[in-house]
């Protein structure tokens, strides 16, 4: 299933938004191995707008037309890694189609760090099948994702109990779907890819899961409402919180969100389906890309903010290519400029407050490159 672009006007007409930023985007590095060139253009609309559930929506349209995804963070306030991670997400280019990201979409409880509202309202649970969300922060909410009409929306949250067949002990490390062979066949695609590529520990495996049937327990999800009434792929991401990096956490829920993303041809990074030599189709398979990892030194630099003044080691050691050997590591430190540093690891010293951005690529015997980076923060 394909659809047009999203038509932007009718976003922000469907919201009552206001547009704050319209601007082109090219080259943006994620925390997924991308390194992209093309062109795309963002907007950012406000919802609830001078109130105090006031949130951004960024809007992000690539050069082609193509299917339209939204990814959606920040339903419960205490999950940090996904609205963490969908605020980078929101940053990303795309190669075609439409991006719709809510990084925060509960702000009050993001404030408060809790799991609901100040009212104790979970947003997650306003958004029953075939009627009117149950809030005006829900119903917000739900105009953005009815008006974009989405081919696929992913909504990425955290447990802290793992998920073993029995959501009653815990969620987490796991990836839930929305009923058909494609949903179903793309959760069991990322799944094993983001565990193949980033997962060290085995009991950290992610698994999937169907959604709960109409009626069932728990009810009332965005994502559930979103392939019902609007006939997306719906997912839902969950990862572990409990003694696992923030950063860690993050670059999980990118992963699999890049991978669901590919799958939905909005980025390109899979080969052609036809061979470029005019050959038949039978010559050598391509060769795998290498992964580049980026570990901080202490583990907990990821995750807490850092004083001014400190210096962070960061570790490429687990880098890898799965079919030779890494020859490369380059640093860059800072949002833009050259790869200038080399070297497995890298001291980077924390001069004042604010985002301190690194990114790594690595390359491999046959000169292809991957792309990781983190961001490290201090006090302010």
């Amino acid at each position: 299933m394909r659809r047009d672009t999203l038509s932007r006007r009718s976003v922000l007409a469907a919201t009552g938004g206001l547009t704050l930023i319209t601007t082109g985007v090219a080259s943006v590095v994620s925390d997924t191995a991308r390194d992209d060139s093309g062109d795309s253009s963002r907007d950012s609309i406000v919802v609830r707008g001078g109130t105090a559930e006031e949130t951004t929506v960024s809007v992000t349209t690539g050069a082609a037309d193509g299917p339209t995804a939204v990814v959606v963070g920040g339903m419960h306030g205490n999950e940090v890694a996904g609205y963490t991670a969908a605020g980078r997400i929101a940053d990303w280019s795309i190669d075609a189609g439409t991006l719709v990201t809510i990084p925060e979409a509960n702000t009050v409880a993001i404030e408060r760090g809790t799991r609901t509202d100040d009212e104790g309202t979970n947003l997650n649970r306003q958004f029953p099948d075939g009627e009117t969300p149950g809030t005006r922060l829900a119903r917000a909410l739900w105009d953005v994702v009815s008006e974009s009409d989405p081919d696929i929306l992913i909504d990425l949250h955290e447990s802290t109990g793992l998920y073993a067949g029995d959501p009653v002990d815990g969620v987490g490390q796991a990836i839930f779907h929305s009923a058909g062979d494609d949903a179903t066949a793309a959760a069991a695609d990322a799944a094993e890819y983001v565990t193949e590529t980033r997962v060290d520990d085995p009991a950290l495996a992610f698994q999937t899961g169907p959604f709960s049937e109409p009626d069932t327990e728990p009810t009332g999800l965005l994502a559930h409402k979103a392939a019902r009434d609007l006939d997306a792929d719906g997912f839902l991401v969950e990862t572990r919180s409990t003694d696992i990096a923030l950063e860690t956490r993050v670059q999980w829920h990118t992963a699999i969100v890049d991978r669901l993303l590919e799958r939905e041809r909005l980025l390109n990074d899979e080969p052609s389906e036809e061979p470029v030599d005019g050959s038949d189709g039978d010559a050598e398979s391509p060769t795998a890309s290498p992964i580049a990892r980026i570990e901080t030194q202490p583990p907990s630099a990821a995750e807490a903010p850092l004083e001014p003044g400190t210096t962070v080691t960061l570790d490429a050691s687990q880098s890898h290519d799965p079919d030779g050997k890494l020859v490369a590591y380059e640093w860059r430190v800072g949002d833009d400029g050259p790869f200038e540093e080399a070297g497995e690891t890298i001291a980077v010293p924390i001069n004042g407050t604010g985002d301190h951005p690194v990114a790594l690529r690595v390359v491999d015997d046959e000169g292809a490159t991957a792309t990781d980076r983190l961001t490290l923060s201090t006090n302010c």
